[in-house]
């Protein structure tokens, strides 16, 4: 076992990188992006470290750390991964270098915003992403559940300055207040709930005696989900199915789940579109993580008995999302409401509880993570060029722009799960393990194949075919008349190319070649499976008749005798 503390190295980081960037002067605002992307990258290689050390036939949790924190109340600074928390460490500190190069001048629209009195926007603005990062790393690698409370509320305070003070110059800075807000409320409201069961638990422990000393309870994850499977928490059922709901209340509002969904088309829409993926792709996945490392483990039989209501709830979010992504006109609302249903996949397998479903989450997890980032960051690299977010102000961007509309395609199809790309493997397990449990649930779940095809070639045909449109809304051709939109759509800068390059890469390799990322979550699923005691539902297969030479049952089968 290594001595070197690689976990919190990864998160602190971040966090010294985003300190340091603002303790510099103000004239050091060309520099501090450079410096966190060099932090950034940084993190990265320690994330890969860790994956290079991870053992997929060793202990379930590795890179264990743990020391007291507050040792009279059973809390502790633990941490360790897993294959479920390693891939999620991995995405996380994978996007990260690639949306501080995406948002290299988002802060501009601050500073232009405040006139001659320049804020230290390009410090704030980069040091809160960092801040994001960190809080995130901890809570996927916390084996704490105090700990883990901690910081899954912590974060949302920089997410809070993101969405409120970055954006587009051309969104009132009120309306981006209204939806931080919002944000900060909705999460905040699912925080206190999750607070109360977190006390509720400690209580339970204390009673069933799982501290280290009489009388004292344990935050330890390890120790509760143990005492969970024996039975040996001393509380009854209601009462263990109120504090699983109390869990499971927090990280619907995080996913988001159908129906307190409600702030996360205006937080994606208000912010710039490196904070909005950052929401998106790492910090929302902070809840569905929280479904399968606490509410599944810490509350098995509520978590079951729970099952069937998360699993309608998710089916609705599937269709409704995607339903509602149709009839957008705005195209970065468009992509807010894919993600709506995409998550409604991931709860759906997580709560199928089979093998397949919950490794097909997971997965989801990380791809979602991927064709989000791509679809919303070429789909913003638009906008910014023509300040419109408008579907109807565009069309023949693919005459103009061929690699911009090229990556927008691929990233489309990855949207709606073509074979090829990388969501169609999770999406195909999440529907294989889901189907023996709940058949109607995977069935009307199908729907919303055909509508993301809908809505992401109709997306495509409006903005990326047809004739070239001109600013001033008119149609041109090929010719002279579309000189000036020419102009004001440049294609893709080797920047961004070389942010997207990176996404498109992962679509194509996870899409062809998945099994080294489900070689690392598989076990930790069966794990979690057998920890609530559940095992994975076989298919029913008849039982062998005697054959006669001829080929047709033999007359003494028992068969033949019930003829």
């Amino acid at each position: 076992m290594t001595t070197v503390p690689w976990l919190t190295i990864l998160w602190v980081l971040p966090l010294l990188g985003a300190a340091a960037i603002m303790a510099l002067p103000a004239r050091f605002g060309s520099a501090v992006r450079s410096i966190a992307l060099a932090v950034s990258i940084a993190v990265l290689v320690v994330a890969v470290i860790v994956a290079v050390g991870f053992d997929r036939g060793g202990e379930r949790f590795q890179f264990v750390e743990s020391h007291d924190w507050i040792p009279s109340f059973g809390a502790g600074y633990r941490l360790g991964v897993d294959g479920i928390a390693l891939v999620l460490v991995l995405l996380t500190a994978a996007l990260v270098p690639l949306l501080l190069a995406a948002g290299w001048h988002d802060h501009r629209a601050a500073d232009e915003e405040a006139g001659a009195a320049r804020p230290r926007s390009a410090h704030t603005y980069v040091a809160l992403i960092l801040l994001v990062e960190s809080m995130v790393l901890v809570s996927f690698t916390a084996l704490d559940i105090l700990l883990f409370y901690v910081f899954f509320e912590a974060m949302l305070v920089p997410m809070y300055f993101l969405i409120g003070g970055f954006g587009s110059p051309r969104t009132p800075r009120a309306d981006r207040a209204r939806a931080a807000v919002k944000f900060l409320l909705y999460n905040l409201l699912g925080g206190l709930v999750m607070l109360a069961a977190l006390i509720g638990l400690y209580v339970v422990t204390a009673r069933s005696g799982l501290g280290e000393t009489a009388g004292v309870g344990t935050f330890d994850v390890r120790t509760v989900t143990a005492a969970a499977v024996s039975g040996d928490l001393d509380a009854t059922p209601a009462v263990l199915g109120a504090l699983c709901f109390g869990f499971l209340v927090a990280f619907a509002v995080k996913a988001p789940l159908w129906p307190l969904h409600g702030w996360l088309p205006d937080a994606a829409v208000r912010t710039t579109p490196v904070a909005a993926v950052l929401m998106m792709a790492v910090v929302d996945k902070v809840g569905t993580f929280g479904m399968l490392r606490y509410c599944l483990q810490l509350f098995p039989d509520a978590s079951v008995t729970f099952a069937p209501v998360v699993v309608t709830l998710a089916v609705i979010g599937i269709v409704y999302g995607a339903v509602l992504a149709i009839g957008q006109t705005d195209v970065m609302r468009l992509i807010a409401y894919t993600s709506i249903s995409h998550f409604g996949f991931i709860v759906l397998g997580i709560f199928a509880l089979t093998s397949q479903g919950q490794a097909g989450s997971t997965l989801y997890m990380v791809n979602h993570g991927i064709s989000t980032a791509a679809l919303f960051l070429i789909a913003g690299f638009l906008v910014s060029r023509r300040g419109d977010r408008t579907i109807a102000a565009y069309g023949g961007v693919q005459k103009v722009a061929p690699v911009l509309a090229g990556t927008f395609l691929v990233a489309g199809l990855a949207t709606l799960s073509l074979p090829g790309l990388a969501p169609f493997v999770s999406e195909f397990l999440v529907f294989v393990g889901t189907y023996p449990r709940y058949q109607v649930a995977a069935v009307i779940a199908t729907l919303a194949l055909v509508l993301s095809a809908l809505y992401v070639l109709w997306l495509y045909q409006r903005m990326m075919g047809g004739p070239v449109r001109l600013p001033g809304g008119d149609d041109g051709d090929d010719g002279n008349d579309g000189a000036e939109h020419t102009r004001r759509l440049s294609d893709l800068v080797p920047r961004e190319v070389a942010v997207v390059a990176p996404l498109i890469a992962l679509l194509l390799v996870l899409g062809i070649y998945p099994k080294p990322a489900l070689d690392v979550i598989t076990p930790a699923v069966d794990d979690t499976l057998v920890s609530i005691d559940i095992s994975r539902p076989e298919p029913v297969v008849p039982p062998e008749r005697p054959v006669a030479e001829s080929g047709v049952p033999a007359h003494g089968s028992e068969e033949g005798e019930a003829e």
